[in-house]
């Protein structure tokens, strides 16, 4: 087994979380949200990037505005609909069983 894959698949169901609790703090443009991806050591390219947030928005969990930028043309945020803080919360919930469940198992001692 290759952990390696065991490692990108637990980022990638991870990434729409990650993604939805950035833009619940406050409206972000892509890049944005790669770099701060990329501070937590959570590697993402454009390319995984735009169509997840193209799907988020389509499930009506994300919206976005163009923003008039300084440095070229208009760039488009992105931020939460109230749909998308309900969705954040379940996964929030989901996330805490999971860790509770891992925490759990972590600290039972083999006999």
């Amino acid at each position: 087994m290759d952990v390696n894959n065991v490692k990108s698949q637990m980022r990638k169901g991870m990434l729409e979380y990650c993604i939805l609790l950035l833009l619940h703090k406050q409206p972000a443009y892509a890049s944005d949200i790669i770099l701060k991806l990329k501070e937590a050591k959570l590697i993402v390219v454009e390319g995984t990037l735009y169509p997840l947030l193209t799907r988020l928005k389509n499930d009506a969990l994300l919206s976005y505005e163009w923003v008039e930028s300084t440095q070229g043309p208009p760039r488009k945020y992105y931020k939460l609909t109230a749909t998308g803080e309900q969705f954040l919360g379940e996964l929030e919930a989901s996330w805490c069983e999971l860790s509770n469940t891992v925490e759990h198992l972590k600290a039972i001692q083999v006999e």
